[in-house]
């Protein structure tokens, strides 16, 4: 039965119980209100909540590795290009006065490199975390801003995802050889005159610069399965997010 015709029925069966005198408009105004409520609030449990923010969470998540987790994923992306830690900025600006500043560019793009070739590996840990992630307040993240799932599961695991990545990360910085890249260029520029030390955590950059990037577009991923229906490509994504 449809919502709108609820209410009629319901009006009928307080005419009914009211005898001969009719209803007040106080008495209808109520039956309407028990009525739509029940109704309403039968729609969605905190369960089935929970169970479409998670799957909107491992949707979104699919969709960004898909994006970056390809070849200039990161380094084309001027929104989340990973740049050199700042130690190396200053060392590139210093050693650019002997034409150095080439070999600087060079590592950054292998630490984009790394990004994308960590990401496709790092998909089953940001999967395994939202099956694993309880939910507090279900209603108040799907009534929430547009990334409140997204806010909410990175408060809750960010930094145990990144702790898991950075193994993915330090294989793949070997292996798009950024490890030995970063070790020849600290050579020459150690042979500069007065040169500034540099010390720098290649790994922990590219973990951190990288799960942000991932969370970024993970939150826009989240607004279009709430503001776009064509985004909601499952029953319970259509019944969660179309209550809103």
């Amino acid at each position: 039965m449809r919502l709108k015709h609820i209410v009629p029925y319901a009006f009928v069966i307080s005419l009914s119980a009211c005898g001969g005198t009719g209803p007040t408009l106080d008495d209808l105004t109520k039956t309407a209100e028990a009525v739509l409520g029940d109704s309403q609030s039968g729609l969605l449990s905190n369960a089935d909540i929970t169970a479409g923010l998670k799957e909107a969470l491992t949707k979104g998540s699919s969709a960004v590795v898909g994006q970056l987790g390809q070849q200039n994923g990161f380094s084309n992306d001027p929104t989340i290009r990973i740049p050199l830690p700042q130690t190396l900025l200053k060392a590139r600006n210093y050693a650019s006065k002997i034409g150095m500043e080439k070999s600087f560019d060079d590592l950054e793009l292998r630490l984009n490199r790394a990004a994308e070739l960590a990401t496709p590996k790092a998909k089953s840990l940001f999967v395994g975390a939202i099956k694993d992630m309880s939910v507090q307040d279900a209603s108040g993240i799907l009534k929430g801003p547009d990334d409140a799932a997204t806010s909410y599961f990175r408060g809750k695991t960010g930094p145990s995802i990144q702790t898991a990545m950075r193994p993915l990360v330090d294989d793949a910085l070997a292996e798009v050889g950024a490890v030995q890249s970063f070790n020849q260029l600290l050579k020459q520029y150690n042979a500069i005159p007065l040169a500034p030390k540099v010390e720098a955590d290649l790994s922990g950059h590219v973990v951190e610069k990288g799960a942000d990037g991932i969370f970024l577009y993970l939150a826009q991923e989240e607004k279009a399965i709430r503001t776009n229906p064509v985004k909601r490509t499952s029953e319970l994504l259509r019944r969660v997010f179309g209550a809103q």
